[in-house]
């Protein structure tokens, strides 16, 4: 398997970015088609999201609105902006399998990284709403940013019954259609030779223009070990992904830091319900 994946052509497809007055013309474009709902989620709806979804579908308005109406309609139901830290089930062991550390990329991007030799101990229901927690903390850092996560998935020790094939479904569609343009690079670290049959099925589910943000490294690897080192400082990138940071996690600061960001998260919203 390559270390770097690539599918479809180059983003061939992709229209050239357009100038800050037309996109916030597009915007209010999108916002007219919303209708009432602009009014009625105004928490939700800011410039910010309305851009990233206009640009995860190639700046059509119509696209644009139709994605977000379904999101609208799918967080009247989930409810993920009322989801905290301490609503979170088995905090400690699924923490060390799926977190967001304290550093950035070099491109100033938020990095989630999972660990899937770690066993999730919790139902499907709750794993499902503490991928949507952590995915609500990085899209409020992306309110002006596009495609702002690295997505960084350690797969040494990885098997087949590490990851249900349902679950990875069900966790791209929520990804793909109600956060879409949040991922901006998703490395794929050591996954062994069995892994390549699971992708196969894996990637029928994946837009194509996440597929060609995909990445294969290997810390066995030089130039796998170069692409991380031009987006990553060593220094901070955990030992697992080839870096030379062997701290473990510290759930206690963890804890701290995420529920100070659903203070900023409550405190954002309250403000948008009220202007």
């Amino acid at each position: 398997m390559s270390y770097l994946f690539r599918t479809r052509s180059e983003k061939a497809t992709q229209q050239k970015p357009e100038s800050s007055e037309e996109q916030q013309r597009k915007i209010e474009d999108v916002r007219e088609l919303l209708g009432d709902l602009a009014t009625e989620t105004p928490s939700f709806l800011s410039d910010g999201t309305i851009r990233r979804f206009l640009r995860a579908r190639n700046w059509s308005t119509e696209k644009a609105a139709k994605s977000l109406k379904e999101a609208i309609k799918w967080r009247r139901q989930f409810k993920p902006e009322t989801i905290c830290w301490d609503d979170l089930a088995g905090i400690e062991n699924e923490v060390r399998r799926a977190y967001i550390p304290d550093y950035l990329d070099k491109n100033g991007r938020t990095v989630f990284v999972i660990v899937t030799s770690i066993k999730s101990l919790t139902s499907t229901k709750e794993h499902i709403q503490q991928l949507v927690y952590n995915l609500e903390n990085m899209a409020m850092n992306s309110e002006d940013a596009q495609e702002n996560v690295v997505w960084m998935c350690n797969f040494s020790g990885w098997t087949l019954s590490s990851t249900p094939l349902w679950e990875v479904r069900e966790s791209l569609h929520i990804i793909q259609n109600y956060y879409p343009g949040l991922i901006g690079a998703a490395i794929l670290s050591n996954p062994p030779k069995i892994f390549e049959s699971f992708f196969k099925i894996v990637k029928q589910f994946l837009e194509p223009t996440l597929q060609d943000k995909i990445k294969f490294v290997y810390n066995n690897n030089a130039e796998s070990q170069r692409i991380m080192a031009d987006m990553f400082d060593m220094d901070k990138l955990e030992s697992a992904f080839g870096g030379r940071n062997t701290a473990i996690l510290d759930i206690t600061k963890y804890a701290e830091r995420m529920r100070r960001r659903d203070q900023i998260r409550i405190t954002c919203k309250n403000t948008n319900r009220n202007t």
